[in-house]
């Protein structure tokens, strides 16, 4: 490859950071070579930013100072504009947030069971999202105590260490009244849609309950759908054009029960209407992998939520009918619990987190893509959570309003659009054997490339399940096919390792201060933001072809932009 501006031994510099330490690489071993080959000619269809959705238990966090920090963040990722999911936005409480907690006092009832709506908490949480640039992907839950059939005990008392059935409480549970939980549904929409206008509200998702198959749902499948119909008619008879859709399952096709709700939202009596069917114009499921913590450190669990997507696209690639619908897995993570702590998730702080959510991101493509199925988003299940120490532990995307190295990945993925293209590497271990074994033998280091107008980008990782040193990966990254003949392109190089993009690293450099004082929390703050290795450097491309080496550090990612 010839360079100009910089010279070639300052662009090789740019790309490597040969000289800087990291706490994944192993001086006492050698690099490993790594060949990965970029056709640009070879586009593969749209590269949906599925990235572009996120969600947390706790929706009151979003009005507070640190949610409505990360918020703005979110907002500023890219286009098309990221959606958020939240539970317990009907639940009966004065807005205080806790653990796996929120409410709203959306509905309460006077002496004589007469309803009584109160959309101020809502609608300063949608609100929040709104003046920042998102939008509600509307979950329809929980239960209010006014409705609940089990009304006693309500809030919950669950705390980290406790027994995880404990959340389960009285919201958990169906109405007393169908009617009255249809009209609240209805109220509800026709209020947003005054709120913020029919066009807007026609932008959202909407969607009922969360994992209904497991204990977030006390009561039957058949209740279930019943519960869904009555809300989903409610939706449309507030908005007819309203986007709706489920069931948000738990551990993807949830057994049968996915199969069982499409089977009867296509061809079912439908609870509240007596037709034929129940509208769905979404389809939801939920995919978690499983680390544990073995030989003293975090061995992440990736194959189990491959293999969770692969099964649940399998079920819906079953119904010819909805081949075409767009697919949002609604909560797509690491593992299950963002409020849970123990030494199994001691992979959130840190490079492991990003690692991995780099290279699980890129395998939903490939699944969609043998599945032939339309999936248009992945839920990242992870925000924030208030006043709580430094770097706790929980799954977040910031921490007392530091930004951690998984949001970088975010971040890089905004920064891709146009068509996905072929990529081959030489140490992908396929996608097959990764849902069969994970990554445990040899490391995954591979890529994720797009081409738009005058911009090419290659995001490229190097995982593993162990979260243990290994040596680094030297990467010899081709390109061909560039529709630039011959010519200059500006070369800019993003990375997340120990030494950049790492809030978390940072505070620990510092001696891991329980209270940062002012000076340390602002340093902690430009640490936790998308760095680049070096100044943009210029590249000169011949025949549509580019060679860029680069060496990549165990648990490290890199965003490559060539710009024309």
């Amino acid at each position: 490859m010839k360079t100009r501006r910089p010279s070639g031994c300052r662009l090789l510099a740019a790309l490597t950071l040969a000289a800087a330490p990291v706490a994944h690489g192993s001086a006492a071993e050698a690099a490993f070579p790594v060949t990965i080959k970029v056709d640009a000619a070879r586009p593969q269809g749209k590269l949906e930013p599925i990235w572009r959705f996120f969600g947390a238990d706790e929706p009151n966090y979003a009005s507070m100072k640190d949610g409505r920090k990360l918020l703005a963040e979110l907002g500023q990722l890219g286009s098309p504009p990221v959606y958020f999911r939240a539970h317990n936005l009907l639940t009966t409480g004065d807005g205080t947030p806790a653990l796996k907690w929120g409410s709203t006092n959306a509905y309460t009832e006077d002496a004589r069971g007469k309803p009584i709506y109160d959309w101020r908490i809502v609608d300063r949480i949608f609100d929040t999202y709104r003046e920042r640039g998102l939008r509600p992907y509307a979950q329809i839950g929980f239960m209010p105590q006014a409705l609940s059939i089990k009304p006693e005990p309500y809030q919950h008392e669950w705390r980290p260490g406790l027994p995880y059935n404990k959340v389960y409480t009285g919201w958990a549970h169906p109405p007393k009244d169908y009617a009255k939980w249809g009209e609240l549904v209805f109220q509800w929409v026709e209020h947003n849609v005054e709120r913020y206008g029919r066009a807007e509200v026609d932008r959202w998702y909407w969607e009922v309950w969360n994992e209904p198959n497991i204990a977030y749902w006390q009561a039957t499948p058949e209740e279930f759908h019943k519960l869904h119909d009555y809300a989903v008619d409610a939706v449309r008879r507030a908005l007819p054009t309203a986007r709706v859709g489920g069931p948000d399952t738990a551990g993807g096709a949830g057994g049968t029960f996915l199969g069982g709700f499409l089977e009867h939202c296509l061809r079912g009596t439908n609870y509240a209407t007596g037709k034929r069917g129940t509208p769905i114009d979404f389809l939801s499921f939920h995919a978690k992998g499983s680390p544990k913590y073995v030989d003293g450190h975090v061995q992440m669990g990736i194959a189990n939520q491959l293999r969770t997507i692969d099964g649940a696209m399998a079920v819906i690639a079953s119904f010819p009918e909805l081949k075409d619908k767009p697919i949002v897995i609604g909560e797509s993570d690491p593992e299950g619990c963002a409020a849970c702590q123990g030494p199994q998730l001691g992979y959130r702080n840190g490079t492991m987190y990003s690692s991995y959510t780099a290279a699980s991101f890129a395998r939903k493509h490939d699944l969609a893509a043998k599945h032939g199925v339309n999936l248009e988003g992945a839920l990242t299940w992870a925000f924030e959570f208030e006043d709580q120490p430094y770097f706790a532990g929980f799954r977040a995307l910031a921490s007392n309003g530091l930004d951690l190295p998984v949001l970088n990945v975010f971040r890089m993925f905004g920064k891709m659009g146009g068509r996905r293209l072929a990529v081959q590497s030489s140490a992908d271990p396929g996608l097959e054997a990764m849902m069969k074994d994970g990554v445990r033998g040899t490391p995954d280091v591979s890529a994720l490339a797009s081409l738009e107008p005058r911009k090419l980008s290659v995001l490229l990782w190097h995982y593993h399940d162990d979260d243990v040193p290994g040596p680094d990966a030297a990467v010899e990254l081709s390109v061909s096919g560039l529709p630039l003949a011959r010519g200059e392109a500006r070369l800019q190089h993003y990375r997340i390792d120990e030494s950049h993009s790492n809030s978390f690293a940072a505070w620990k450099r510092m001696g891991s201060p329980i209270a940062p004082d002012e000076k340390q929390y602002a340093e902690l703050e430009a640490a936790g933001k998308l760095a680049q290795m070096e100044a943009p450097a210029t590249v000169h491309i011949d025949g549509g072809q580019a060679r860029l080496p680069l060496t990549l550090p165990r648990q490290a990612v890199s965003l490559i932009v060539l710009e024309w």
